[in-house]
């Protein structure tokens, strides 16, 4: 068996949090993750890359507050096209 570092276990955490929850705890309502997408009310707004959040496009105020705070939960680096 593999052994990991704690800052790679929580890392690896981390990830698996990100594939399986569908809610996070600020935003409950309007802001959602469906595998390695990120919704912001009913809009695909931005795509989990490795360590990278990719956002898709220019959005209103709340979607890229959403956007941010999705980055920061994960500590996922932002790239915005």
């Amino acid at each position: 068996m593999r052994s990991y570092r704690p800052k790679q276990l929580e890392r690896a955490v981390l990830i698996l949090k990100f594939i399986i929850m569908t809610t996070l705890p600020k935003y409950k309502q309007y802001l959602k993750i469906n595998g390695d997408d990120v919704w912001s009310y009913s809009t695909l707004v931005a795509r989990r890359r490795g360590d990278d959040l990719l956002q898709l496009g220019y959005w209103s105020m709340t979607s890229q507050k959403h956007i941010n705070y999705v980055a920061k939960h994960f500590n996922l680096n932002l790239i915005k096209f």
